[in-house]
């Protein structure tokens, strides 16, 4: 009897045992880039340096409010910021694959550095204006449009494709952080010495970034080809190829409404007070538990250490439209708590496992102007969808705003997934 008894309870001990250890696989891939010294600085120093950028943008919040007293100018900050990546970043992406990234980044992180310290220097003098802050907010943005398909191409060269989709995630992982980094550094610099301090403090993270990108140098990276003819015709045959492969098309498709899901801070407010009636830390738990949840979302983007497929994507493409209603439509602070945990976790996979399929289908040569349409999708139409998401919630409510956000969003999915779920190989002329 008794050894009856220990056969039938070897069997669950030791599925459990596997799956433990299948599970601590799954983690050591998702870490797996980090093996890579080179990629392991320059990941130290985007952690730092989003965190810096997340402080300064608390840091221009309070100033327009200190100066002018007008939430509109809020607006117009935010869209002096975004604009030059919504229309840039397209036609920025030629030059991505036109000229050595790293060289081109050792200049978007100077020009950086340069607008945090000038930024400093105006605000502790006294002197800064409203329209200061305007022009300042437009040629960080401009810059942006350089520095975002830049940073997420030389994340391919740094660690090559069979890496990707660690180095992507961990990089959802790294704005996650910031996103709680950010705020709390902001708040304590505020209060101690004001939003100058914010934006010295900004400046002085790109330090580490360009510190990496000096050392890069003996070392290398992995060689890129430049895009033949001028920008101008480098730039339109980019973006006929992203439109011409269904595959991309319908990614970009889908980054694009993705930006409804990552303006948090239009709707979740809205919803804290009016919808739920909770005090300002309502708000905040709301957005922690979504940071959180996109943690192991991250790690599950990473963990299978193969190139995500199209029906992958396609998938967590409706489970994160249909994950929008719960949030919108809780009926208590603790359901909300759950759901926006649960959508940060789907809709963080979603994102890094579509970024990573778009870097690894594209065409080397055109990596750079795929990616900046991509950088333009998510986060520069995130301009239009702020708006059309504030303009619904004013007319109808945010519990309506919640029901448009989630149709919009699966009518984008049934829209992509008949590319997504295509078998066949797809053919496309490269220029």
């Amino acid at each position: 009897m008794t050894g009856t008894d220990t056969s039938t309870d070897a069997p669950p001990t030791a599925a459990a045992a596997r799956s433990w250890r299948a599970g601590l696989a799954r983690t050591r891939t998702a870490f797996s880039s980090l093996r890579d010294p080179r990629y392991r600085w320059w990941f130290a120093g985007q952690v730092l340096s989003s965190s810096g950028h997340v402080t300064q943008a608390a840091g221009l919040a309070w100033l327009v409010l200190s100066l002018s007293g007008r939430a509109v100018d809020l607006g117009l900050v935010t869209t002096a910021a975004m604009l030059p990546i919504l229309v840039g970043a397209a036609p920025a992406g030629a030059l991505v694959d036109r000229f050595d990234r790293r060289r081109l980044l050792l200049v978007t992180q100077v020009l950086l550095l340069s607008i945090g310290v000038l930024l400093a220097v105006l605000t502790a003098t006294g002197v800064v204006e409203v329209w200061m802050v305007l022009v300042v907010a437009f040629v960080s943005g401009t810059v942006a449009a350089v520095d975002g398909p830049a940073r997420q191409v030389f994340v391919l060269d740094l660690v090559g494709p069979e890496r990707l989709a660690s180095a992507v995630s961990l990089y959802e992982v790294v704005m996650n952080a910031a996103r709680v980094i950010g705020p709390s550094v902001g708040g304590v610099l505020l209060a101690l010495v004001g939003p100058a301090a914010c934006f010295a403090f900004n400046a002085s993270t790109y330090l580490l970034p360009l510190g990496v990108l000096v050392a890069l140098r003996a070392g290398g990276t992995r060689q890129v080809r430049h895009a033949p003819g001028t920008p101008t015709v480098s730039f339109r045959a980019g973006m006929a190829y992203a439109f011409r492969h269904p595959v991309i098309r319908a990614c970009l498709l889908l980054a694009a409404a993705s930006t409804m899901i990552f303006n948090q801070g239009v709707l979740v407010p809205v919803l804290a007070t009016d919808a739920l009636g909770l005090p300002p830390q309502g708000f905040g738990a709301l957005m922690a538990a979504f940071g959180l949840g996109a943690l192991p979302g991250a790690i599950a983007a990473a963990g299978g250490g193969e190139a995500p497929s199209g029906r992958l994507v396609a998938a967590l493409s409706f489970a994160t439209g249909v994950a929008i209603l719960p949030l919108g439509l809780a009926p208590g602070f603790a359901v909300a708590l759950v759901a926006a945990a649960v959508l940060g976790f789907v809709s963080i996979w979603f994102v890094a496992a579509a970024n990573t399929l778009v870097q690894l289908t594209s065409a080397p040569h055109l990596r750079g102007r795929v990616m900046g349409a991509w950088t333009a999708a998510l986060p520069g139409s995130g301009l239009v969808t702020a708006l059309a998401l504030g303009a619904i919630t004013d007319e109808w409510g945010v519990r309506a705003a919640y029901v448009a956000l989630a149709a919009m969003f699966l009518l984008a999915a049934a829209v992509g997934a008949p590319a997504l779920l295509a078998r066949r190989p797809v053919d496309v002329t490269t220029p």
